[in-house]
C-alpha cells in the first residue's frame, strides 16, 4: 500500500529560482548566499528547472543525458586525479550511464556535433571495435568528463548537506521524456521507438493548449514500454533513484503522459494532428515504489487533465500544480482559483513557462484587467499602473500563500515585481530562452532587512513552515 510521503504533511513555501538564474550562473558561493537569504525570509523550499546538460537551445528539458549534470554549472574544480578519494566509487556507482555520456561528449565533438543518427555506422551503432578504439583513443578525455562530472556531483551533495541543515528542502524537476540526440537513445536505442535505423517514427508533444494553438511539437522519442517492461523498469528506476539523491522532492514534468501521450507522426511539422495513446504509468509506478518507501514526487498537471490521469494522481498519493494565472475565469470549479485548491497541491503564482505575474497583467486587456482588480478586490484609487500591477503580484502572492496547498511556490521574478523582461521561457520558441539573471543589488533594494521580516511575517501568518530565528 502506497502511503503518502510526510514531506507533504508540513505547510511550506519556497522560490522558484534556477542555478543558471543566479547572478554567477555557476554553483558557486552565490549559493550559500542564496540559501541564507532564503531561510532569513522564512523559505524553507529551493525549487529549480532539469540541473540536466543542455542542447544548444540552453531548455534543461532537453539535454544530452537524462543523468549528467550541466557542466556550465561548475565554477573552477580541482585538476584531474584518478587517485583522488571517491572518484573510482563515484564511477563504478554511476557506470550505468557515466562512460556512455563521457564517449558520447567526445564522438559529439568529434562529429560536428552532428546528430548521432548521421555519424558513420560504426559509431552510430556502437559497433564494439569501434567503441574500444574511441576507449584507448581518448581514454584521458574521457576521465576528464567523469571527472567534471564527480566534481558536480560532490558539490550538489554539499549544496543538499547545507541546505538540509538549514531546514531546507531542493525541489528537483523530471522531465516526462528526454532528446533523441541523448548519449541516453544511442546507448539504449531498444528502450525507444524507432525504425530499423534508429529514426524516430513517433515524436512527443501535446495537442492545441493554453501556450499554442497549434499545440507544442516536442520532438522527444516516445518510449517502447514492451521492452521496458522486460526489465521491469530498469532504466527508470536508475533515473529516480539518481534524483532522489539529488533532491528531496522531485517534480515529473508532464505527468499526464504516464497515463496517455501524445503521438505524433514525425513527418507532421506540428502538433495538430496527434492522437492519445495508453501509457503503462500505473505499473510503472509501481514498479518505482518497489525502490522507495514513499514517493516524493510532485505531479505536473496541467491543461485538460482526464479523470484516468487524477485517479493515477491519487493513488500514488502525488500532489498536482495550481497556478494562480489560470484562475481568473467564469467557471466556478476551476481548480486554479484559492478556494478550489486543496491540500494535496502546490500552487504557484506563475511558473517558467508563464510570464512573470507582473508583465502576464500587464499585458492583459483592460477589461481582463478590471475582472482581476474587481476578483482580488483591489481598490486602485490614486494608484499609479505600476503600482496596480504591483499590488496585484502582492495580492496574488498572498492568496497562494494562504491557500490551503501543502506546498507554496513563488518564483523569485514575482517577489522582485519584475515584468515580462525577466520571463524565463516562452513555450513553442526556441530563442532567448532560460537567460535571465538576478544581480545581488536587485536583491538588496527589495530585500533589505524590513522586507525580510515582513516575508518572515508572511511565512508565520499563513502557518507555513519557518526556520528558526538566527
Amino acid at each position: 500500500m502506497t502511503k503518502p510521503s510526510p514531506i507533504f504533511h508540513q505547510r511550506r513555501a519556497g522560490i522558484l529560482l534556477h542555478p543558471t538564474s543566479l547572478p554567477s550562473g555557476v554553483l558557486d558561493d552565490d549559493v550559500e548566499r542564496w540559501l541564507e537569504l532564503l531561510v532569513d525570509s522564512g523559505f524553507s523550499v529551493w525549487q529549480v528547472l532539469p540541473l540536466g546538460d543542455p542542447q544548444a537551445g540552453l531548455s534543461p528539458y532537453q539535454c544530452t543525458s537524462a543523468f549528467a549534470m550541466n557542466p556550465l554549472l561548475l565554477p573552477q574544480y580541482p585538476s584531474y586525479n584518478k587517485n583522488s578519494n571517491g572518484f573510482a566509487s563515484f564511477c563504478d556507482k554511476q557506470r550505468f550511464w557515466l562512460d556512455d555520456y563521457a564517449i558520447f561528449k567526445i564522438l559529439k565533438q568529434h562529429f560536428n556535433d552532428d546528430s548521432w543518427n548521421e555519424w558513420p555506422a560504426e559509431w552510430k551503432f556502437r559497433q564494439p571495435k569501434a567503441m574500444q578504439e574511441i576507449h584507448q583513443q581518448y581514454a584521458r578525455d574521457i576521465e576528464e568528463l567523469k571527472w567534471q562530472q564527480y566534481q558536480l556531483h560532490k558539490r550538489w551533495q554539499e549544496i543538499r548537506d547545507k541546505a538540509n541543515a538549514l531546514g531546507i528542502l531542493l525541489f528537483g524537476d523530471m522531465p516526462i521524456f528526454i532528446a533523441y540526440d541523448s548519449a541516453d537513445v544511442w546507448a539504449h536505442a531498444e528502450l525507444f521507438l524507432l525504425d530499423s535505423n534508429d529514426n524516430m517514427t513517433v515524436v512527443t508533444g501535446v495537442p492545441p493548449d493554453y501556450f499554442s494553438e497549434t499545440g507544442q511539437r516536442w520532438g522527444n522519442p516516445h518510449y517502447n514500454w514492451d521492452v521496458m517492461k522486460k526489465d521491469d523498469y530498469a532504466w527508470w528506476k536508475a533515473r529516480t533513484r539518481h534524483l532522489l539523491e539529488q533532491f528531496d522532492i522531485v517534480r515529473i514534468d508532464h505527468f499526464r503522459g504516464l497515463e496517455a501521450a501524445w503521438m505524433i507522426d514525425a513527418t507532421c511539422d506540428t502538433a495538430v494532428a496527434g492522437k492519445w495513446l495508453k501509457m503503462p504509468g500505473d505499473e510503472l509506478l509501481s514498479a518505482i515504489k518497489d525502490n522507495h518507501n514513499q514517493l516524493p514526487f510532485v505531479a505536473e498537471d496541467l491543461g485538460i487533465i482526464t479523470p484516468e490521469v487524477t485517479a493515477l494522481k491519487k493513488k500514488y498519493h502525488l500532489p498536482g500544480m495550481s497556478i494562480l494565472q489560470f484562475a481568473f475565469d467564469e467557471f466556478d470549479d476551476n481548480p486554479h482559483k484559492p478556494k478550489n485548491i486543496t491540500e494535496d497541491t502546490v500552487v504557484y503564482t506563475g511558473t517558467h513557462d508563464n510570464d512573470t505575474t507582473k508583465g502576464w497583467f500587464n499585458n492583459l486587456d483592460e477589461h481582463v484587467k478590471k475582472y482581476i482588480l474587481q476578483t482580488l478586490k483591489i481598490s486602485v484609487d490614486n494608484l499609479t499602473a505600476d503600482e496596480i500591477a504591483d499590488t496585484v503580484v502582492d495580492k496574488m502572492i498572498d492568496d497562494a500563500m494562504n491557500s490551503q496547498a501543502s506546498i507554496c511556490i513563488i518564483p523569485l521574478q514575482d517577489c522582485l515585481h519584475l515584468g515580462s523582461e525577466a520571463r524565463m521561457n516562452i513555450p513553442g520558441t526556441t530563442t532567448e530562452n532560460w537567460q535571465w539573471r538576478f544581480q545581488w543589488q536587485q536583491l538588496e533594494q527589495r530585500y533589505n532587512s524590513s522586507h525580510i521580516k515582513t516575508m518572515r511575517q508572511r511565512n508565520e501568518k499563513a502557518h507555513r513552515l519557518v526556520s528558526p530565528d538566527r
